[in-house]
Parts: C-alpha cells; structure tokens; sequence
C-alpha cells in the first residue's frame, strides 16, 4: 500500500502527474485547492449546514494514494453492476476505488457514436469535449469546501456522452466499490440535442469498514434542447463512510430529466442537489427514497431552479427511520423574474419506525415571477397502528404487517422508477434495514 499524500499542491501536482493529464486539467486542479485552501470546514454557524454537525470528521486524517492502493486485484460483489432494466445495459463499467475493474461497451452504441468510458481515458482521448462541460456549467468548484476538494483531488468515475439525434441503443451502468477509505468520483453526463439515454450510477463499500472513510463526490447532469435522460443514482456505502456530494442536473429547452436518488448507506450524508431549468419547455422529476437505521445522519439540501418560463419541476423525497438515526431536507423552489407559467411541486413525507429517530423537513419558495404555480408539502409521522392492527386480524403476522404497510408508504415514489430491477433493489434494502 503507498503512503498517502496529504492535501496540498504538491499532492495535487503528484496526482495530476501520475495520471498523464494535458495542461488544463492541472491548471483547473490548481485553481480549485487555491479554492479549498481559502475556505474553512463548514460549521453549523453556516445556514446550509445547520442541521448537520461534522466536527468529529476528521478530514486532516485523510490523504490521496497515487496507486489507489492495488484497487484492481479486489473482489467486487458479484450484485454490483447486475441487470437491473428490462433491456441488457449496451455499457457496464465497474471501478474499485476510482480504477477501472471491468469495462465493456457494445458495438452498437459505439457506431452510434455514444462515447462511454472512465473519466481518465476521457481527459485523455475526448479531452476537447471534457473540458467544455467538466464543471463548468453544472457542479463548480467554488460552491463550497468539499466542491474545491473534489474538483482539486477527484480520481476515476465515468463519461457518458450521447450525440445528437441519437437514442442510445441500450442502457449504460457503472459501479464504483470503494475500499480505500477515500474515494473522489466524478460522474459526468453529457446528452446533446435531441438524444436519450438511460444510466444507473451505484455505488457501495463493505458494510463495516475500519475507522472512518471519506466520498467526496460530484455528479454533472446535462441534457440539450430536446433531449431526455433517465438516470439512477444508487448510494449504499457502510456506515463509516461520510459523503460529501455536490450534484447538478442541467435541462434545455424542451429537455427531459427523471433524476431517481436512493441512499441506504454511510455515517453521514451530505448531498446538494439541483436541478436547473435554463429554457422554456424544460421539465425535471427528482425522486428521492432513503432509509436510516443506527447513528446514520442523510442531509439532502435540494433546489429547483426555474430560470426560465414555461418550465416545470417536480420533486418527492420519502424516507423512514429508525433507532437513533436523523434526516434533514431542505428544499427550495425559487422561480427568477421573467420566469413565468412555471409550475413546481416539491414534498417530502417521513416515516418514524422509531421515538428515538428524528427528521427536518423544511421546504421553501422563493418567487420573483407573479404568474406561477409553485406548491410545497412535508410530513412527519409515525406507522400507523390501526393499518397494522387491521393487517393482523387478517392473519398477517405483525412483522409482515410492518413490512407491508412500510411497502405502501414508499410505493409512490417506487411508481415513480420505472426500472423494475431497480424497485426490487431498493425495496430488498429496505426489507433488510426493517429487520
């Protein structure tokens, strides 16, 4: 195992070098640790990270290995990039600690032009391409300390692009298993005009590892004028990983993007996540399931940024909880003036299995455009003792009858994934965190 390097310019020069990078990337590296190194460690001082005290994450203790730490030779679960749509995934890319583990990419996509490979080979062989949308326009570096972090030290992760008027033959799936310890993936998604794609992201680590380990992650969506993009992203690291992600989903004119989150895993989440409507016609659902148990703490601070007329957002996050675990939504809708006819909807319902869990729920509206349709709910509630009850005199044991009634609270949302291999996945999880 190499020694680690500890975040500095000289670690991120090191790095850069080690991976063969053209200029433009060392220099936008360089650029963001000036960024980190100015920025202090969010604070609950800090409106955004109120609610989410990260004080015992000892984020000196952590460093970058130029090797990934021998990641190849490890066994990754054999569940990890298995099918989960109905039509075989065209493109499979699996990494263990940002390295390349496994890689295929079928002949039709490829005479379809749809280019789909790690992010290193893409700065590498696409790198005219990478570097017009490599966070640019979607995540940035100076949205905060753990985006200039990432954007100064991220390693592997994957590149999808679709060029115009093509649909992609087949879905694309990557995987990442993380066993390092520290993990700087970035995900970056590009559909030209008029193109569709459907792309499931997971991503997993052991479920007890040792000492606390560290995501730090960004996520790029960006969808054309008239394109449609179905992406899942499915989170289940262990629960001594603290993740820190920023994740931005772009939508043109008359652009579709059904944005799916599950996040069953870590010791703590903290997850910024938006969706930017930029011209008329633009349309973006984001679905949000997540199940906490133990210590487990999810932040999810999501926005819905209408910042055209004509557009329209739609957002449901459900979650349920147990033992001493906590959630935090905060989600805002904010329509620029000028925005009008827009229509945006956001809820987010909680369901405690346990007195000791707690949830914040805080939604919000921010409206400069008089001609809109912008509604919000949120709810905190405990299982409903009559539904079991009634399920038990049926016969049902009350195990069973939990399971059920915990299956019916999270069902619209499932309604909303239309991947039936990714609904089986997430409510097997959940089955296996109700006990």
């Amino acid at each position: 195992m190499a020694e680690l390097l500890p975040f500095n310019r000289d670690a991120v020069v090191q790095l850069s070098a080690s991976l063969n990078e053209p200029e433009w990337m060392l220099d936008l590296r360089l650029k963001a640790w000036e960024v980190f190194a100015s920025l202090p460690v969010p604070t609950t001082r800090e409106e955004a990270w109120r609610r989410t005290d990260i004080r015992r994450f000892k984020l000196d203790s952590f460093g970058i290995s130029l090797n990934g730490n021998g990641a190849t030779g490890a066994d990754v679960p054999s569940h990890l990039a298995a099918q989960l749509t109905d039509d075989a995934a065209g493109g499979v890319l699996v990494e263990v600690n940002g390295l390349v583990k496994e890689y295929s990419l079928s002949d039709e996509l490829r005479e379809q032009g749809v280019i789909f490979c790690d992010m290193h080979t893409a700065v590498r062989e696409y790198g005219d391409l990478v570097r017009k949308y490599f966070m640019t326009e979607a995540v940035r570096a100076d949205e905060g300390k753990f985006a200039a972090l990432h954007a100064a030290f991220w390693r592997g992760g994957v590149f999808l692009y679709v060029p115009p008027n093509v649909s992609a033959a087949a879905p694309l799936h990557s995987a990442l298993w993380a066993t390092s310890g520290r993990t700087f993936t970035h995900t970056l998604v590009v559909l030209d005009t008029n193109s569709e794609a459907t792309f499931i992201d997971e991503y997993a680590s052991p479920a007890k590892g040792e000492g606390q380990a560290l995501h730090n992650g960004a996520i790029e969506l960006i969808v054309r004028d008239g394109a449609s993009l179905h992406y899942a992203s499915l989170q289940d690291f262990g629960t001594n990983v603290w993740q820190f992600n920023h994740e931005c989903g772009r939508v043109g004119r008359d652009g579709k993007l059904d944005w799916i989150t599950s996040v069953m895993g870590t010791r703590l989440t903290k997850a910024f996540q938006t969706s930017e409507l930029d011209a008329p016609g633009a349309w973006a659902r984001m679905s949000g399931i997540f199940f906490t148990n133990g210590r487990q703490h999810i932040d999810l601070d999501t926005q819905q940024n209408h910042n055209a007329a004509d557009t329209t957002s739609d957002l449901l996050y459900k979650g349920a909880l147990k033992g001493d675990s906590r959630s935090v939504w905060q989600g805002m809708i904010k329509a620029l003036p000028g925005s009008q006819r827009i229509d945006g909807f956001q809820a987010n319902r909680n369901l405690m299995l346990d007195r000791t869990a707690r949830a914040d729920s805080i939604p919000g509206l921010e409206i400069q455009a008089d001609d809109v349709r912008c509604t919000h709910a949120s709810t905190v509630g405990k299982l409903d003792q009559e539904e079991i009850f009634y399920l038990m005199s049926r016969g049902i044991p009350r195990t069973d009858a939990i399971r059920m009634v915990i299956q019916g609270f999270f069902d619209p949302v499932m309604q909303r994934i239309p991947f039936e291999g990714v609904r089986t996945q997430i409510f097997g999880r959940i089955l296996e965190k109700i006990g």
